[in-house]
């Protein structure tokens, strides 16, 4: 029995170093940008050796990808959720009600996105992340609606995003804007089925 915990405690130190080491990367990427960053600030910002950070990761990329994967996983997974419900205003509303929770927890790499735009457009994960946003808006949009409750929809996705950045200015409680902006995307989505009269 104590070999099953001592290889479980193993497990965990390896996924807390992991981690770790994306926590480190992600700062310092958000503080000199992706690309003045070099693997060997990360290490010794981790006050590890190189070698040690090459056993988890062989490059900064890697660990870029590796941040993404695991910040968007409920993402993936709310948008499989979506695609399999149907097309109401409810499902409408509790996917932005989900997909609001999921961009807070990935909130440092949403920065991370916007300070460094031309190079997510050369990386890999920026046309992963333009292939989610193509799923999420096909989720919450009607393409058989008007024109208007079309934008309405597709804006309603892009108020959560702009909410997480241009409410970092602004003072009060993060939660409290959080709630702010899902209520007006929700209302943006509730407006644009009113006219279809679905209740």
């Amino acid at each position: 029995m104590g070999g099953t915990t001592m290889e479980g405690t193993k497990r965990q130190r390896r996924g807390d170093t992991r981690q770790r080491i994306q926590d480190v990367a992600l700062d310092l990427f958000a503080e000199q940008g992706y690309e003045k960053t070099s693997l060997r600030e990360i290490a010794e910002r981790l006050d590890v050796t190189k070698a040690a950070l090459y056993y988890h990761f062989k490059t900064k990329e890697e660990i870029l990808v590796s941040i993404f994967e695991d910040l968007t996983r409920p993402m993936d997974e709310l948008i499989e959720w979506g695609k399999a419900q149907p097309h109401t205003l409810q499902t409408k509303q509790e996917v932005l009600r989900r997909y609001s929770e999921a961009l807070a927890g990935a909130a440092p790499l949403f920065r991370f996105m916007q300070e460094n735009q031309a190079t997510i457009r050369e990386l890999s994960i920026g046309n992963q992340f333009k292939d989610r946003m193509l799923q999420m808006r096909d989720i919450i949009r009607d393409p058989d609606a008007s024109l208007t409750d079309q934008v309405r929809c597709v804006s309603a996705l892009f108020t959560m995003h702009a909410g997480m950045f241009v409410l970092q200015e602004v003072e009060g409680n993060p939660e409290e804007k959080r709630e702010a902006v899902l209520e007006v995307a929700i209302d943006l989505v509730t407006q644009a089925h009113s006219g279809e009269g679905t209740s």
